[in-house]
């Protein structure tokens, strides 16, 4: 199947009532174990590039390693670029064949924002792919703190811009470990009144499964950014295989035992989104 756009698999998800994970991929063995579960669950998925993995390979090479995976799959596949940061990065990942583009301008002025993320938006349209933005900036863990977004300035920014995606700040967090947070459900609630675009939550790992399961049925909310929990997972996988024979030292033969368990923990990802 070929790679599909965000517009492709987000539009069905607001019209029907669900969501469609947005998975962080870092190499090889989590991309390919994500698309086995989405194919498991017969469900589109998101591939995302951040800057984390962006730093390991570069794009050029993460464009066709997507673009591979998404046309011997099942199943709809985004090749989308997560916290694009400038209008260069943004333009290397369309011309590497990625469908989607994230371009945050959080952390600047609105008018800053509207501007920058308008650019990007046109040469995604122009090539028939797709741009998310985002309004309001979501900070980390034990790091910058967040800054819930204003929904008269959502308004402003998904119309001037007309993204085909808005990431939002309402309680979420990026790189939280566990699920004691939550979202801000009255928050979400006034942006959704003021904005008709399909709605996204970075940070998805600190929100809880049930809440990630409710909101993506009940609101706008058609995109969940989920990391954390993923690479937690790999992480173990990958710690029981060093540590259950001190001799190995091949790596692909112990790379290959965190296939089965990553692919596992994404399943529970993108069941809990189905509805």
């Amino acid at each position: 199947m070929p790679l599909v756009n965000l517009a492709d698999v987000l539009q069905p998800a607001l019209k029907n009532n669900y969501a469609v994970a947005g998975l962080v991929t870092l190499g090889w063995e989590d991309m390919r174990a994500f698309v086995a579960a989405a194919e498991a669950e017969d469900c589109p998925v998101i591939l995302q590039a951040g800057p984390g993995c962006r730093e390991h390979t570069p794009l050029p090479i993460l464009g066709k390693m997507f673009r591979h995976l998404a046309e011997n799959a099942s199943v709809p596949v985004v090749a989308h670029l997560d916290h694009g940061y400038t209008y260069d990065e943004c333009s290397m990942a369309l011309d590497s064949g990625f469908t989607s583009l994230m371009y945050d301008g959080s952390r600047k002025t609105l008018a800053e924002n509207i501007s920058e993320t308008k650019r990007i938006v046109d040469i995604a349209h122009a090539a028939g792919i797709s741009c998310e933005g985002e309004i309001g900036f979501v900070g980390y863990s034990n790091g910058e703190q967040s800054l819930g977004t204003d929904p008269a300035e959502a308004a402003l920014f998904a119309r001037d811009t007309n993204v085909d995606a808005m990431a939002i700040s309402a309680g979420n967090v990026h790189l939280q470990e566990n699920k004691e947070g939550g979202l801000d459900e009255e928050r979400i609630s006034a942006i959704q009144m003021a904005t008709n675009v399909p709605l996204v939550i970075h940070g998805g790992s600190g929100v809880p499964v049930e809440q990630r399961t409710r909101m993506a049925q009940t609101t706008n909310i058609c995109k969940f950014n989920i990391g954390t929990e993923l690479r937690m997972a790999f992480g173990a996988a990958m710690r029981t295989a060093v540590n259950a024979d001190a001799d190995r030292f091949d790596r692909v033969t112990i790379l290959k035992e965190t296939h089965d368990p990553v692919m596992s923990a994404a399943r529970r990802v993108l069941s809990a989104l189905k509805g």
